[in-house]
């Protein structure tokens, strides 16, 4: 089985004061112990990192702590698909197409890099957002 991880789920996983951590530590920990093979967009390690360093935590992640976060947890252990100008103009393309517009964007290309890698499923904790991408492919999304 393959999954590709949305940032919503590795800030999660890593973030203990989050509300859905048990959830998120739990995919992360089954994706670390090869029960599947896992991957994240390349997008989602700029946005986890951006997250990271700038959630309203005490004591703060800094920037050096996030980036060896990143590197240790998602950068050694997952595969990080990186998406060609192609799929950005594709991606584009059919969100205008569709008439969705603003920040859709950005998990349209979570999607995209789904798509890419031949992801079985896309895990998040975005329901909303991915359902109006995926409104007949319940069983395509995991929700944890």
């Amino acid at each position: 089985m393959k999954i590709l991880f949305d940032t919503s789920v590795l800030i999660s996983g890593m973030i203990e004061a989050h509300p859905f951590h048990a959830q998120g530590f739990e995919w992360l920990r089954r994706a670390k112990e090869k029960e599947f093979e896992w991957a994240v967009c390349a997008h989602t390690l700029a946005e986890l990192y951006a997250s990271l360093t700038s959630m309203p935590l005490r004591p703060t992640i800094n920037p050096e702590t996030a980036e060896r976060l990143i590197s240790e947890n998602i950068q050694k252990v997952a595969r990080v698909i990186f998406l060609t100008n192609n799929d950005y103009q594709q991606v584009i393309k059919t969100l205008s197409k569709s008439g969705m517009s603003g920040g859709i964007v950005y998990d349209a290309l979570i999607a995209r890099a789904a798509e890419k890698f031949g992801a079985d499923h896309l895990l998040t904790h975005n329901r909303k957002d991915f359902l109006r991408l995926f409104p007949n492919q319940n069983s395509f999304l995991i929700f944890p």
